[in-house]
């Protein structure tokens, strides 16, 4: 009997021992990626002028990194935050733990190479090694072409300088040490030809990232079986809960009887020039979609974007996309 019970012991003990290697392992030993690269982004007019494009209206890193006034419907970016973080990420919106964007102006960058810069944006991980909540799409912007990436980086570096101070982000456990595992290197994609629309819609679904706010999640993971189906929350500062539309081509609860131009006018109808965004009370129905900001994309863009769409398989899903505080 004493026997039985020294083995059970000392395998207890193998297996304490076992799982704290592991814990230290992925706590201190991961994340596992490349050094960032010797890397210097010229700053063209040309590189510039495509970087603000795509983060304005395609990648839209301005919607999380900026301040949004969402007493108007869609919260527009306050004049004169662009690019100073502090937007927060916590627990009511899905997440495992509480999360903040950085100030990505040249304040917030300064200590930065073009290297470390690249490599955070398509890696996730930091220049001190550290790895960051995908809140931050680095999955998709991973599979962008470098020289889109570049661009992006030629764009934030002549913005016009913040001085801001940002949180430090917080991930609960057992995220704290599932982060470290999940990046990975870039795996870059050269930009499709315009003429394979459906790929090249694909590419700057990707890029927009619409699949992570079109998909429920489970602990701040987007479902794959629900790809595009909508119905993910996410809840306003006054308790209200918005969903996401479905956007698979199911023609009773998805965009599956929207024409091509019927596609694109929602989204330019913010740009009109006499479009006024309206203002939202307290309770209201509002949006966290960035409208005015995507509505910046050029139509050739837009149409690319709703023929991939067309493709993905259509998924029922009815939504409700407001509910009041207190009210399922």
């Amino acid at each position: 009997m004493k026997t039985i019970l020294k083995i059970v012991l000392y395998l207890a003990i193998l297996a304490v021992v076992g799982i704290g290697a592991l814990l230290a392992y992925v706590k201190f030993a991961l994340p596992d990626v490349d050094k960032a690269q010797d890397l210097k982004v010229e700053l063209t007019p040309e590189r510039i002028a495509r970087g603000s494009y795509l983060a304005n209206h395609v990648t839209v890193c301005m919607d999380c990194h900026s301040t949004r006034d969402f007493s108007k419907f869609s919260g527009p970016v306050v004049e004169g935050t662009l690019g100073k973080g502090g937007d927060r990420f916590d627990e009511t919106m899905g997440f495992p733990g509480v999360y903040y964007s950085k100030n990505i102006t040249p304040a917030g960058l300064s200590g930065y190479t073009d290297g470390e810069l690249y490599r955070v944006i398509t890696t996730g991980v930091t220049k001190e090694g550290r790895a960051m909540f995908p809140v931050m799409p680095y999955p998709y912007y991973s599979k962008m072409d470098p020289e889109d990436i570049k661009s992006i980086i030629a764009y934030l570096r002549s913005l016009p300088s913040i001085e801001s101070e940002v949180p430090e982000s917080k991930s609960n456990f057992p995220m704290n040490f599932i982060l470290n595992t999940i990046p990975r290197n870039a795996d870059p994609q050269k930009v499709p030809s315009k003429s394979d629309k459906v790929a090249y819609g694909s590419y700057l679904a990707n890029a927009a990232g619409c699949i992570e706010c079109h998909t429920q999640v489970d602990k701040g993971q987007i479902i794959k079986e629900l790809q595009f189906s909508g119905g993910r929350e996410f809840q306003t500062p006054d308790g209200n809960i918005i969903r996401t539309s479905n956007i698979t081509p199911d023609e009773e609860t998805g965009i599956g009887k929207w024409t091509e131009q019927e596609f694109i006018r929602k989204f330019k109808s913010y740009a009109d020039s006499g479009y006024v965004l309206p203002s939202v009370a307290p309770g209201e129905f509002n949006t966290f979609m960035p409208w005015t900001m995507y509505a910046g994309m050029n139509t050739d863009d837009l149409s690319a974007i709703y023929a991939y769409l067309r493709t993905i398989p259509p998924r029922k899903n009815l939504v409700t996309k407001f509910s009041k505080a207190g009210v399922n």
